[in-house]
């Protein structure tokens, strides 16, 4: 499977796209408009550690929500995810089984090389 989930409203998420050079089979979902399924967050979990891994912290609504100072579960963290898509961490790009999350520079590069092998 090859797709990204991203925010087409983020600049980052449309540079790093765009820096990718993306072959024609990849799917691209914007999760403000099509929202994530529990399915598809089930597939990213299977690929990474946990869904910690996939969740932001820099989202507005983590400081609103004064998050930080509360004990979160795994669970917790997949309905805020669920609940609204600013919670994950993104872009985040599925290539051949592999999970590349975020937009750390070190990430981005991992996902290019990935792509571009």
């Amino acid at each position: 499977m090859s797709k990204i989930y991203y925010l087409s409203t983020c600049n980052t998420c449309m540079r790093i796209i765009d820096e990718l050079n993306l072959p024609q089979d990849f799917e691209l979902q914007d999760i403000k408009n099509d929202p994530l399924t529990p399915d598809q967050i089930e597939k990213m979990r299977a690929l990474t550690d946990s869904y910690e891994s996939l969740f932001s912290k820099r989202a507005r609504l983590y400081k609103e929500l004064d998050l930080k100072n509360k004990t979160l579960s795994e669970d917790d963290y997949k309905d805020y995810i669920l609940e609204h898509y600013t919670f994950l961490k993104r872009p985040v790009i599925l290539y051949n089984d592999q999970i590349f999350i975020g937009n750390a520079k070190k990430t981005v590069e991992a996902a290019k090389q990935a792509i571009h092998e």
